[in-house]
Order: C-alpha cells, then sequence, then structure tokens
C-alpha cells in the first residue's frame, strides 16, 4: 500500500495502517529532521512529536494538495525548525541572563561615589542653617519626627516649628541649587 492511501486510513483512526505508515516515514523523517536540528537525542524527539502530531491530524491531510510523504516531511520540517528556533532564543536568553549577572546595570563606584558628594553637599549645606533650622529639619527628616513631636522635642509651639522647618527647606533648596 502506498503512503497516501495509507494515511487516509490514518485519518480514520487505523491502527495498523499508521503502523506501516511509520515504517514507510520514519527514517526519511529523521533523517530530514537530523539535517536541520543536528543533535541525535534532539533529533529522535522531535521525529517522535512529528509523528505522534501525524496520527492526531492526519485529516488534515489533502491528497489533491501533494503526496503524503511531501506532507509529512513538511511537518517534519516545520517542527525541526521550530525546536532550532527555540533552542537558539533559549540560548540567547541564557547569554544575556549571564552577561547582565556580571554587568550590573549600573556602575556601583560611580553610584557610591555621587552619593558621598551629594551627603556632603547636603552636610554643608545644613551647616549654612540656623542652628533652630538645622534641629527642626533634622529632627523631622533625619529622626523620622512629626512636626508636633518636634515640637514637643523641642518645646516649642508648632507653628513655631513649621515656619522653621519652611524656613530652613527653603534655604537648603537654594543651597543645594534646587535640585532637592
Amino acid at each position: 500500500m502506498e503512503a497516501d492511501e495509507l494515511l487516509v486510513l490514518v485519518a480514520g483512526g487505523d491502527q495498523k495502517a499508521f503502523e506501516k505508515l511509520y515504517g514507510l516515514v520514519s527514517g526519511p523523517v529523521f533523517g530530514l529532521v537530523r539535517r536541520v536540528v543536528r543533535d541525535p537525542a534532539q533529533s529522535e524527539e522531535v521525529s517522535q512529536e512529528v509523528l505522534l502530531e501525524l496520527w492526531r491530524s492526519a485529516a488534515r491531510f489533502d491528497p489533491g494538495r501533494g503526496s503524503a510523504l511531501s506532507w509529512v516531511l513538511t511537518l517534519a520540517h516545520r517542527r525541526a525548525v521550530d525546536r532550532v528556533r527555540s533552542a537558539r532564543a533559549a540560548g540567547e536568553r541564557e547569554q544575556r541572563e549571564a552577561w547582565r549577572a556580571h554587568h550590573p546595570a549600573f556602575d556601583q563606584v560611580t553610584e557610591e561615589v555621587e552619593a558621598g558628594l551629594e551627603r556632603e553637599w547636603v552636610r554643608r549645606c545644613l551647616e549654612r542653617l540656623t542652628d533652630l533650622q538645622r534641629q527642626s529639619v533634622t529632627l523631622a527628616y533625619y529622626d523620622g519626627y512629626t512636626y508636633r513631636e518636634v515640637a514637643e522635642r523641642l518645646s516649642l509651639p508648632l507653628g513655631t516649628v513649621k515656619t522653621r522647618m519652611r524656613d530652613g527647606l527653603t534655604r537648603l533648596r537654594e543651597c543645594l541649587g534646587g535640585v532637592a
């Protein structure tokens, strides 16, 4: 029996016809897949996937569009190319991740130097504030106290603390050049 006739029977669920068709096409399928994929183990796996797909989708075969062997080999070629593309994409993803692991998105030395310079700049600007402004700003921003808590700690009215904070922050902003 020819592959075309066997494939029509396979589409009807005939297992014996599939066994015969398997014997006819498994060699050419593996050969084609092996040429595309190159790896023997991967080639065997892809070939099995193609033959399983053949069993499941035999009803899609149209004898008017070509021979059964051509149809099966087209399935095999497509599946093999998909596997190669998938493997290539996975390899590229792994390379990107390995590169990222060894090349952080920022330069740590530069970041540390800049942070140190910024701290020094802020420290110098804080020194330019009055003692009362510096105390209020330090308690609120470095120690985390609320305006009310700052007022209690300094034994001052809340309005006075708010004014000192506003004036101190304005002077800091001017000293820092509008950066803060």
